[in-house]
Formats: structure tokens, sequence, C-alpha cells
């Protein structure tokens, strides 16, 4: 059981980091070629910033299950989990569609 919390607090806080990185250092090659093809050089910060914010969530999503396991509240883990994904999904769709003209370009 510490394993799992262990490994999902790392997965978390690696997301955060590049997130982090994503944003504050507007490091697009992060980002897959497809995913960014589209984006003009005057978009790279926005787009960057709108990129590492999804990833932050994610990270802390996976953080938050985590600390939910450490508790044996499983549920809540599942829960905090299922809104990180969702809410990154939905952040990572506009900057997609924003700046990308969609997911695949």
């Amino acid at each position: 059981m510490i394993f799992g919390v262990i490994v999902l607090f790392a997965v978390g806080a690696l997301c955060v980091v590049l997130g982090l990185i994503l944003w504050k250092k507007q490091k697009i090659s992060l980002v897959h070629d497809h995913q960014r093809n589209h984006v003009s050089e005057e978009d790279v910060p926005a787009y960057c910033r709108m990129m590492g914010i999804s990833m932050i969530v994610i990270g802390v999503a996976i953080a938050l299950d985590g600390v939910a396991n450490l508790f044996s509240w499983e549920s809540l883990g599942y829960a905090a989990l299922a809104v990180g994904i969702l809410g990154s999904l939905v952040i990572m769709h506009r900057a997609q569609k924003q700046y990308n003209g969609g997911w695949f370009g």
C-alpha cells in the first residue's frame, strides 16, 4: 500500500514539475509534435500556459489520489482523480481548439 502511495506522489509531482516547466519556461517541445503543429509563435506563451496548467491539474489529482489511498478513502481518491482528469482534458481541449485548430491540427 505504501509503495502505491509513493508511486502516486512521484507521478503527481512529475506531472506538476513538467506542467510548471511547460508553463513558466514555455518549453513547447514537451508537447507532442502533432499537437503543436499549427501553434503560431505569438500564441506559444498562451498555449504553454494552458497546457502547463492542465498538466498541473492532473498532477495534483494524482497526488490527491495518493493521499486518499493513504487514509483508505479510495472512493474519494477515485473522485479526485476523475475530476482532475476531466478538468485537465477540458483545459487541453480548449487549448488545442483555440491555438492548434483541434486535437490533430
